[in-house]
């Protein structure tokens, strides 16, 4: 398989997965749900979605290369840097639009697969580096970091607009409003 259909597979799965994983602390609520999907529409919780989707679409990618024996090189640390990365990215893109318009579903989700995309750009470029075993190590860790800075959020969340549900009037879970 080459990396041009890897990265293509990777955004469709990325983009197809953000849809269940906006649902899934609806559906099932629960602590761990809480800490991969958003509990509440702010838009920070909407960062979830992206971040998660990316890195558990990476997850299929390592897989994928494993099994075909790929000679691909940082795929993990990569796809942890693109959903990393995807935070800043959607929001560059988002803020001013929604700042402007208000959140319009069809633009939110067009940012989306634009953000994806770009996120998988970057993982091309990190794969073709020389490949790098402390780095790879490393993404185990930061993915950690991340999710603890979301759990952390989602049941402390900063009042400002960036973490405030609009439809609700709440922030992070209900209880905290």
């Amino acid at each position: 398989m080459s990396l041009k259909k890897l990265k293509i597979l990777g955004v469709i799965m990325a983009f197809l997965l953000c849809f269940p994983l906006h649902f899934l602390y609806d559906k099932i609520p629960s602590f761990i749900t809480s800490i991969i999907s958003p509990v509440n529409e702010s838009i920070w919780e909407h960062m979830k979605i992206l971040f998660g989707s990316i890195l558990f679409s990476g997850v299929i990618q390592k897989i994928i290369v494993k099994v075909k024996h790929l000679n691909y090189k940082n795929v993990c640390i990569s796809n942890v840097i693109a959903s990393i990365s995807s935070i800043p990215i959607f929001l560059i893109f988002y803020l001013p639009i929604y700042s402007l318009i208000g959140e319009k579903l069809l633009i939110t989700i067009f940012l989306m697969l634009i953000t994806i995309i770009i996120s998988q750009l970057i993982t091309v470029y990190i794969i073709k580096m020389k490949k790098d075993l402390k780095m790879e190590n490393t993404a185990i860790i930061l993915t950690i970091i991340i999710y603890f800075l979301f759990t952390y959020l989602t049941y402390n969340p900063v009042k400002c607009k960036l973490f405030k549900d609009p439809i609700n009037n709440v922030y992070g879970i209900k209880k905290n409003s």
